[in-house]
This record gives C-alpha cells, sequence and structure tokens, in this order.
C-alpha cells in the first residue's frame, strides 16, 4: 500500500507529541519494515526542518531529515501539481499540494489527523488509527 503521510504525522513522531507519537511511529515503523510504502510531498521535507529545527539543534534537524530521506518516497512538486493546486478547491494550498502531489505519484491514500482538510477527494484519507486497525487486519490475512 503506497500511502502519502501528511506532515503532521512525522511532526508526531519527531517531536514525540504526547497523545499521537505511539500510533504515528508505528505507522512510521511499517514504512521501515516497507509493509507500507510511504511517500512525502517535497514541500513537506522544508516544513519539517524548519519546525524541527526550532525544538532539535539544526545538526539535529539536519540528521533526521537524511533519515526521512533514506526511508520515504518525496513526491515531487511540479507546475503541474501547483496548477491543480491552485484551482483547486481546497481551503488551504498547502493541503491541496500535498494532495495533488500525492495523486501524481500514484498513491493509494493519505494519512492525516486532519481528515476534514481533504473533503470530497478522490483518495481514501485515513486517520492514523484508521490505516493502522487497516493494516492490521491486512497482515492477519
Amino acid at each position: 500500500m503506497k500511502i502519502l503521510f501528511d506532515t503532521n504525522v512525522i511532526l508526531d513522531v519527531l517531536l514525540a507529541r504526547k497523545e499521537f507519537v505511539q500510533v504515528s511511529a508505528r505507522l512510521v515503523g511499517m514504512v521501515e519494515s516497507k509493509t507500507i510504502e510511504g511517500c512525502l510531498c517535497a514541500t513537506t521535507i522544508t516544513t519539517l526542518d524548519y519546525l524541527i529545527s526550532k525544538a532539535l539543534t539544526k545538526n539535529q534537524a539536519k540528521i533526521e531529515i537524511k533519515k526521512i530521506l533514506e526511508l520515504f518516497y518525496i513526491a515531487e512538486v511540479n507546475t503541474k501539481v501547483l496548477e491543480f493546486s491552485v484551482n483547486s478547491t481546497f481551503s488551504d494550498f498547502e493541503d491541496a499540494v500535498q494532495y495533488y502531489s500525492g495523486e501524481c505519484c500514484e498513491v493509494d491514500g493519505i494519512v492525516t489527523r486532519n481528515t476534514k482538510d481533504y473533503k470530497n477527494t478522490k483518495l481514501p484519507v485515513y486517520t492514523p488509527d484508521e490505516l493502522l486497525g487497516i493494516m492490521a487486519s491486512q497482515l492477519m490475512n
């Protein structure tokens, strides 16, 4: 299963967000074990670096970004993605860019804690708990 991870799910892990880290870390673990083919939008990388550099040192942030680049496929952001995004009905441009970069690299779905940001889309959108449940049931079969 090829899944685009929203920025917030990765931040849950990198910043050890108490409420969310356990489930999000399990999903990232499934990317590490190749149970899930994990994808990130290219813009997610710069956002992650900016945000985690505030919580960690610049050097620690760079180390984390390198780990992410080894684990995840990076979905490109090109003119087509940006044109789709700017002409879309998404209320948030960043969400639109993430969505269309995922669509262009043919992901099977998106995992996010903000499912309301992805209303009326063709791709399935899962919360981390929902995706973990789906993956657990697939592994049992």
